[in-house]
């Protein structure tokens, strides 16, 4: 299948399970195969993330390979869920169960197995589950110990094989161990594992009342920059909303770190169109779309040695104007 791809450096990929919303006939084939061939429709989308195990099972390998190299997409990566007991409600690599902590890690590691099989290189531990909701419920020292123990386990099973960090403040849990990209950053310090790194999701960041420019710029500072989820949402929960539709100027910013950055990785939408019963497939052509032209903005921005010179002095009026020049265009005088 020939694909149209937009003039970009970036890879993008999006959340596979929104294009199950308004389906109709378009999907030629049932399941996960079908929502990639959709997936494949929209032009400049060329990676995917598939979720494990919810995305593999039932699937032949071999047979979603082929699949996935006739549509020309390739595999970023698997994003673990934790499904597959019950028990891990309240813990999957912090469960007092240890068995079903045991389960959650080789788990992990089988996911790690058939991804490397697939082609993707990095595995997303989105780690809902792990925390606590009431004073006197966790042992925190012992929380943080068995985390960090389970996912150095982990990354030590490929050592070749990245595995990140994708940290939220809370949700399911009332406070997750890993909700901002300080304490993230300070876990990954103390596994000492290079293979180890973070994943900021925009709207995860606004909701930790982080700014994601900052956030994507500390993760940089001691290379942990390992994935970027882009959507948009109020900061109030995971909205998953279309990028830039509610923090423009945040998204900009972010956008301008990582071409300062040269970030060579996918950019991930983390969007949930099927919600609010948008297409996906347009949806994501927005999404892809936007992002392209704040990219023409942010080599406006570069080029322009006032903005750095504005950003040196911390003088936020006048790199306001400038952003709203590279925006807008100029003000005619009246």
């Amino acid at each position: 299948m020939s694909k149209v791809s937009f003039p970009s450096s970036y890879k993008y990929a999006a959340r596979l399970n929104s294009f199950k919303n308004k389906a109709g006939g378009a999907a030629a084939l049932p399941g996960v195969l079908g929502l990639l061939s959709r997936a494949a429709t929209v032009p400049g989308l060329n990676a995917v993330d598939l979720n494990f195990p919810d995305h593999l099972e039932g699937n032949d390998l071999k047979e979603m390979k082929r699949h996935l190299d006739g549509l020309g997409l390739a595999v970023n990566g698997f994003a673990m869920r934790y499904y597959s007991d019950p028990g891990f409600k309240i813990g999957a690599f912090t469960n007092p169960d240890a068995r079903l902590r045991r389960l959650a890690i080789d788990q992990t590691k089988r996911g790690i197995d058939q991804m490397l099989e697939l082609g993707g290189s990095l595995m997303t531990l989105w780690m809902g589950q792990d925390g606590f909701d009431y004073s006197f419920q966790a042992d925190y020292a012992r929380l943080w110990d068995q985390t960090l123990e389970a996912i150095s386990e982990v990354a030590d099973h490929v050592p070749t094989c990245e595995v990140s960090i994708e940290y939220k403040p809370n949700e399911p849990r009332s406070f997750a161990l890993m909700p901002d990209v300080g304490t993230t950053l300070l876990a990954i310090r103390e596994m000492g594992r290079k293979n180890v790194g973070v994943t900021i999701d925009f709207a995860h960041v606004l909701y930790a009342d982080e700014m994601p420019a900052y956030a994507v710029a500390m993760a940089a500072r001691s290379s942990k920059l390992f994935g970027v989820h882009l959507n948009d949402g109020y900061a109030k929960r995971d909205d998953g909303l279309m990028v830039g539709t509610v923090h423009p100027v945040q998204t900009l910013e972010l956008i301008y770190v990582l071409e300062e950055i040269k970030y060579d990785r996918p950019i991930y939408f983390d969007t949930f169109p099927d919600t609010t019963g948008l297409d996906p497939v347009e949806e994501c052509k927005a999404n892809i779309a936007t992002v392209e032209a704040m990219r023409e903005v942010v080599r406006k921005l570069q080029a322009d040695n006032r903005l750095k010179q504005s950003v040196s002095a911390q003088d936020a009026v006048s790199s306001t104007n400038i952003v709203r020049e590279a925006l807008y265009g100029s003000r005619k005088e009246s």
